[in-house]
């Protein structure tokens, strides 16, 4: 049985600033709505800016299903010079031989791009959160031990080129990119310099949405001494969260005192082909059922029982 939510419920959309991490950024809201219960989907560097969903009280039990949605992003690849962490976070360690960089065409670099298009064999950054042994892959590589990722796949839906500006020491590209869950862009920008022959990082990141979140809709975090002076909006109520990230299916109070009880129901309307439904009851989401055999089982609730006693 679902414990009663206290303190904040719901949904967080924030414009992370650049020069922060995720972690900070999770610190300053805690602070800011005065509770401990935050947490959020999908890191972005500190040099990246955009958003970033949080989650606070019973709303991080929605994080798990936006961290699984697709993402976009806006970006600027610097080819002709590359970086331990694939990004401007660390500075360029190699370089482009003049004459090989001076060679490449903007059609050279369009044709670079379409090979990092669609299904990709991808290696994460070796800068980067993925665990080794339980270990983040950025740990080891502090620690100063080798790291070696393997390749795994990733969709890369849209990846168009805005503007290219050259220099004697550098290509610019300036591109945004729809893609799928664990899609490293700094890591397409890695590759593509690599296919070019002329090395390549990331100057610039920054996330426009994920899933049905757009950064447009996302709020300035405060800055650090100034957290107690600004109002925290108010949050996505996390029926509207749940029923943004998936199909919603409306059920009345005997139902939703049913699934928190934990029995297998029968749901009118619910879509038994889908892997899950948000359950709503009066506007209110009672938790996320999944189908079994035709009927379906509370899988996360954020109800509680005590709400639909008779």
């Amino acid at each position: 049985m679902t414990k009663p939510a206290s303190g904040p419920t719901g949904l967080l959309l924030i414009d992370k600033p650049g020069g922060i991490t995720s972690h900070d950024a999770v610190a300053r809201t805690r602070r800011w709505y005065g509770t401990r219960k935050v947490g959020h989907a999908g890191t972005l560097d500190p040099m990246a800016t955009g958003l970033l969903v949080l989650g606070l009280g019973q709303g991080t039990k929605l994080l798990t299903y936006v961290v699984g949605a697709d993402k976009a992003y806006t970006a600027t690849v610097r080819l002709g010079s590359s970086t331990p962490s694939d990004d401007a976070d660390s500075s360029p360690d190699r370089f482009a031989d003049p004459a090989v960089l001076a060679a490449v065409t903007e059609a050279d670099v369009k044709e670079a791009v379409a090979r990092q298009t669609g299904s990709v064999q991808q290696v994460p950054s070796a800068v980067s959160a993925v665990k080794i042994a339980g270990r983040k892959a950025y740990e080891l590589v502090r620690a100063g031990e080798e790291v070696e990722l393997k390749a795994r796949s990733v969709t890369v839906s849209r990846f168009d080129i805005h503007d290219v500006r050259r220099s004697e020491s550098h290509i610019d590209v300036d591109v945004s990119v729809d893609c799928s869950t664990g899609t490293y862009v700094r890591a397409l920008a890695r590759d593509i310099g690599e296919d070019l022959g002329v090395y390549g990082h990331l100057t610039a990141l920054r996330r426009t949405r994920i899933g049905p979140f757009s950064v447009e809709d996302a709020h300035r975090l405060p800055d650090r001494d100034r957290v107690d002076e600004v109002p925290p909006p108010q949050l996505i109520d996390l029926g509207s969260g749940a029923s943004a990230l998936m199909p919603a299916v409306t059920i009345d109070a005997a139902a939703a005192r049913g699934l928190l009880q934990g029995r297998f129901l029968p749901i009118a309307g619910a879509d038994s082909s889908v892997e899950r439904c948000a359950a709503v009851a009066d506007g209110r989401l009672v938790g996320i059922v999944e189908p079994r055999q035709g009927l379906w089982k509370i899988a996360v609730g954020t109800a509680s029982l005590d709400e639909y006693k008779r």
